[in-house]
């Protein structure tokens, strides 16, 4: 093989095993340098360890919280647009590899052995001490609340009001999520789209504010300023007109903790939040790191209500903590199931005990069709079924070949007319809706299936079609996506918005939960034109049509919880861009994140 010593993928410095896996394409330049630099600190020359801290920097760099050396020779797929071939490498055997970095100087054994060294394992995975240090802050916190005693509760009122709020059909697991919101310290609200989560947690704070005593004080949050502002918007939708100047906007999750510059945040374990009731939204998005920040600011006597779907993609940073927490085993709770006996919601009735204080949602209220029935069998890992509906006729789910565009180019061009008539009116409202009319999700950055490509694409086609419409750096009608937080302004990295020509001149219009924010175009620092996106950048929002372009069969971005997360981004079509082999790549291709979350979570609660 002939080696590019001016490629910039390769770490020059990186000599036997580090140098064999960089070269191969596993392992970026900084895991090698990082791995290489404690070696040097620590003492350790054993090139088989180097190798496990390279690999437990790379997992970190790539979502998991750690790294499984039983399993990552055939767990590795690379981390780009391209399949790596890892079968041909020189993998250390196993056993012999996991006693080497039990006994190296630079790696911490057991989950007691004393702190001080930068990498730890435990249960065969190898952590970088810091995340094994937020991986127990959130199974402490967790685990501490579940031992604690339970919430004061009026049982007869919370019955009186479950009964008043959750009398339709098909309400029953709604009512069981917010009873067991009422009853427990921490509940995870799970489902997919459109099966009434916000609904519940609305009607879940009127049962809240019923309750005796001072009226409970309130925070709703999300991981980003769109998901919260949908939040808001939702709730508000949902809650009595005499409770609604009671609740506070909507926030994202590090306004809420009070994030100051250096990455530290003003509440946390000595300065608590002063809330009675958090709740977090799209909490898949949240990270292993944000979500220990949060439990350290929660008071230990609030209740926390996570809401999100774990089937969707995990978070950017490293862990999939609602996954993690969703899918823990445990034991019932008899204390739970009692009271929840009291109010009227007997465990057969519901389909056994809750655990873990997980309730799904299962009865979809307003997302249906071939779009619902295609999800649902990306989510079972039904490949057959999910390629018979795409190769079906269906009015609001279509599969076109990589080559035929036409369909793509009328919803383009449909959006952008509206989009641009509306900013040149300076018609805000009609303008951010049409923003959210059609949107490209990609599943790469680059090359011939990503945003950079279609995105080029889609502003060709909008000057043909509309060849009067304004151009220059800032004009009205130009989609922009924050691409960094700005806590001065109020913006943050994923929202979307567009610039709009009002009396006062050329403003950038934010949709928030009340009336949409205008900044002047001058003020904003990180923003990028958005015609096409990533899928993870569309995870939050919601948009009417949706087109998914899939990438070949082998790239290793292809997964279950992508395609997933991708399709229930729309509330009436989607288009389906690709093969079928990618199609039923995708489906037979659960993302996989290594975390020790899961399975201690689960052994402190059956032990």
């Amino acid at each position: 093989m002939t080696v590019d010593l001016g490629d910039a993928r390769l770490a020059r410095a990186a000599d036997r095993l580090l140098g064999v896996f960089n070269t191969a394409g596993v392992l970026d330049p900084a895991d090698a340098h990082v791995a290489a630099r404690i070696g040097r600190l620590g003492g350790e020359t054993d090139e088989e360890v180097l190798l496990a801290v390279a690999l437990a920097v790379r997992a970190v760099r790539l979502g998991s919280v750690c790294v499984d050396l039983a399993s990552v020779s055939h767990t590795v797929l690379g981390e780009g647009d391209e399949l790596v071939d890892v079968s041909a490498l020189p993998w250390p055997d196993p056993p012999r590899w996991l006693a080497a970095c039990a006994a190296s100087p630079v790696v911490a054994d057991g989950p007691d052995a004393p702190s001080g060294r930068p990498l730890r394992i435990v249960d065969g995975l190898l952590y970088l001490a810091r995340y094994w240090g937020e991986e127990e802050v959130v199974r402490r916190s967790l685990a501490e609340r579940a031992a604690a005693a339970p919430p004061s509760v009026d049982i007869p009122r919370l019955r009186a009001g479950l009964e008043r709020h959750f009398s339709a059909p098909g309400s029953e697991r709604q009512r069981l999520a917010a009873a067991v919101s009422v009853l427990r310290r921490v509940t995870v609200l799970a489902g997919g789209p459109g099966t009434g989560k916000t609904t519940t947690v609305a009607r879940l704070l009127a049962l809240l504010h019923d309750q005796p005593g001072p009226p409970p004080r309130v925070a709703l949050a999300a991981p980003t300023g769109k998901a919260a502002a949908r939040l808001q918007e939702a709730v508000a939708a949902e809650l009595p007109a005499e409770l609604r100047s009671r609740t506070p906007e909507a926030a994202t999750l590090h306004r809420l903790l009070g994030w100051r510059p250096g990455g530290r945040f003003r509440y946390g374990r000595t300065q608590r939040l002063p809330f009675d009731v958090v709740v977090v939204d799209e909490t898949s998005m949240v990270s292993l790191t944000l979500m220990a920040r949060l439990l350290e600011a929660v008071r230990p006597d609030a209740r926390i209500v996570l809401v999100g779907d774990p089937d969707q993609l995990a978070s950017v940073e490293a862990g999939a903590v609602l996954g993690d927490l969703a899918r823990a085993p445990g034991q019932p709770e008899a204390a739970l199931d009692a009271a929840l006996e009291a109010t009227g919601i007997p465990g057969g009735l519901v389909g056994g005990p809750v655990i873990n204080g997980v309730v799904t949602l299962r009865h979809v209220w307003r997302f249906g069709g071939a779009i619902a029935e295609f999800s649902r069998a990306v989510q079972a890992g039904d490949a057959d079924a999910a390629a018979a509906l795409l190769r079906g006729d269906h009015s609001d789910l279509e599969f076109v070949e990589p080559d035929d565009v036409t369909g793509v180019r009328k919803d383009v061009v449909a959006a952008g007319r509206e989009l641009t008539d509306a900013a040149m009116r300076g018609d805000v409202p009609t303008a951010l809706a049409a923003l959210e009319r059609h949107r490209v999700l990609c599943a790469h950055r680059r090359g011939p299936y990503g945003v950079t490509r279609w995105s080029a694409e889609i502003e060709r086609w909008l000057r043909a079609a509309l060849p009067d419409a304004p151009t220059g750096p800032w004009y009205p009608g130009r989609p922009v996506l924050v691409t960094a937080n700005d806590y001065d302004v109020g913006l943050f990295n994923g929202d979307t918005g567009v610039a709009v020509a009002v009396p006062e001149g050329l403003r950038v219009a934010f949709a928030r939960g009340g009336l949409p924010t205008l900044h002047p175009p001058a003020r904003l620092s990180e923003v990028a034109t958005v015609h096409a996106m990533t899928v993870h950048r569309g995870q939050g929002s919601q948009f009417r049509r949706v087109t998914v372009v899939l990438p070949p069969a082998e790239s290793p971005l292809l997964t279950r919880e992508l395609l997933y997360t991708a399709v229930t981004r729309a509330a009436e079509f989607v288009r389906v861009v690709g093969t079928e082999e990618a199609v039923r790549a995708a489906v037979a291709r659960p993302v996989s994140r290594a975390s020790g979350l899961r399975h201690r979570l689960g052994a402190a609660r059956t032990g």
